[in-house]
């Protein structure tokens, strides 16, 4: 179905989180090839290339870019995949607004929203200078409606409001950008996708079923196709969307 994506040079940040392991494993099985940009190097993931890069520092990304075209000669598709997320711990990161620090605030921003801009400016430039590629942004469905907070009582944790912030300007950015680069033939959509099974806390699931219409969190590989629609010449029409994919959380 995605045959286009055979050999397609892949640059996807976060890739050596949870989502940023099944997206790999979708395009691998594809024949792309995924080149990782992150701090922490995946681990049992084979057949990738990796690059240690801090993302909100352009200098660097602009070096590892250079590296990437010597070797590849091309960059098809960018995923901006990178963010900061917190999930119920024991700890106590004290992330109400009351509470939440500048420094977790700018921390949180400058990860997912300015991580996500710079690789955007310097991927899509290239890519807007030969006139093809793809840019795919995740989101959440948190950037569409708040937080319940509701979800997370008696598990001694809040969403933090850098969650959403970021979110919503990942949704802002998706536009922009293609609209800006539209002349370019530089596609930009993005995926507002709901929460993935990953064994968390009985209480919290049995809260979080009840406000999705399907009942459930999706599978971990449940986005994998979707992701790899936007990504390829199946989704040829498509730019600026913002493809909501949660269950039906936000229908009601």
């Amino acid at each position: 179905m995605y045959s286009d994506l055979k050999n397609k040079n892949i640059i996807l940040t976060g890739g050596s989180g949870f989502l940023g392991k099944q997206i790999t494993e979708a395009f691998k099985s594809y024949g792309s090839n995924v080149i990782i940009l992150d701090i922490i190097k995946p681990k049992n993931i084979d057949k990738i290339k990796f690059y240690k890069c801090d993302i909100t520092n352009e200098s660097k990304v602009k070096k590892v870019a250079k590296k990437i075209l010597k070797e590849n000669k091309n960059i098809d598709v960018l995923i901006n995949n990178a963010a900061s997320d917190y999930v119920p711990k024991k700890k106590n990161y004290n992330l109400s607004l009351e509470q939440i620090s500048l420094e977790i605030w700018k921390k949180d921003l400058e990860v997912g929203l300015n991580g996500s801009f710079i690789c955007t400016k310097v991927f899509g430039s290239i890519m807007a200078s030969k006139k093809k590629g793809v840019i795919l942004n995740i989101s959440s469905d948190l950037s569409i409606i708040a937080p319940n907070q509701k979800l997370y009582k008696g598990l001694n944790f809040i969403k933090p409001v850098t969650y959403s912030v970021v979110k919503q300007g990942i949704n802002g950015l998706t536009k922009y950008t293609a609209a800006y680069w539209a002349e370019k033939n530089v596609r930009c959509n993005a995926i507002a996708p709901g929460g993935i099974q990953n064994n968390q806390n009985k209480l919290f699931l049995s809260k979080i079923k009840k406000v999705i219409p399907l009942k459930r969190l999706a599978k971990k590989n449940e986005y994998n196709d979707l992701i790899l629609f936007l990504c390829s010449d199946s989704s040829s029409y498509m730019t600026g969307s913002i493809v909501v994919a949660d269950g039906g959380r936000t229908i009601i």
